[in-house]
């Protein structure tokens, strides 16, 4: 276990987010692989969770951005109910933080952007895959892509419009420092009237 200081209100920054920018530099410069990674929790609208790893993008204004297919599972689950968590752990530092927030689209812009820094391999099979919905086989997939490939020969491959990005719009943020015998340290940082309140948690 890494001999970090236990966590008090003094070492925390007052904007939740400045806090997470810090720990997230802190986990790039860690050597840690995928320090973007999170898993993306969302819900139906009865109640129905499913989670997956998806990988952080940066900030679109105050908000968390990562992109994804609009007719994936969890892009007809953000649809109907536009809430859900993100959680990052690194395992290296004993660090997780926990996001709770709003989801929004963002602009066809910003979503063409990202798209165009992407690999082209990536975006072609971004664009081939019925994400999330069943297929024959591999095969299935494969000749997809061999036809796109084919049909986009140059760098030029066109995003569709069922392919962008989202941003969660934190409203909770929870900060946690594993420590011995389970005595972890726990903040919670909770928006009310657009001013953050801080709670140690029970461990």
């Amino acid at each position: 276990m890494q001999n970090f200081d236990h966590l008090t209100p003094e070492k925390l920054d007052a904007n939740p987010l400045n806090q997470f920018l810090k720990w997230y530099e802190q986990a790039e410069k860690s050597q840690i692989k995928y320090p973007e990674a999170m898993t993306l929790a969302t819900a139906t609208t009865s109640g129905v969770p499913s989670a997956r790893v998806v990988l952080y993008k940066g900030l679109s204004g105050d908000g968390l951005r990562f992109f994804t297919n609009y007719r994936s599972r969890k892009g007809k689950e953000l649809k109907k109910n536009p809430k859900a968590m993100v959680v990052f752990y690194w395992a290296n530092l004993d660090r997780q933080i926990h996001i709770e927030g709003k989801i929004e689209e963002l602009s066809a812009a910003e979503s063409d952007e990202y798209w165009n820094t992407r690999p082209k391999e990536s975006r072609i099979n971004s664009l081939a895959s019925p994400q999330s919905s069943p297929i024959p086989d591999r095969a299935f997939f494969e000749k997809k892509v061999s036809e796109l490939q084919t049909k986009f020969p140059l760098e030029d491959v066109p995003r569709p419009k069922h392919w962008g990005g989202y941003r969660l719009l934190p409203q909770r943020f929870e900060f946690w420092v594993a420590g011995d015998f389970r005595f972890h340290d726990r903040f919670e940082y909770v928006k009310k009237a657009k001013v953050w309140t801080i709670a140690r948690l029970a461990p």
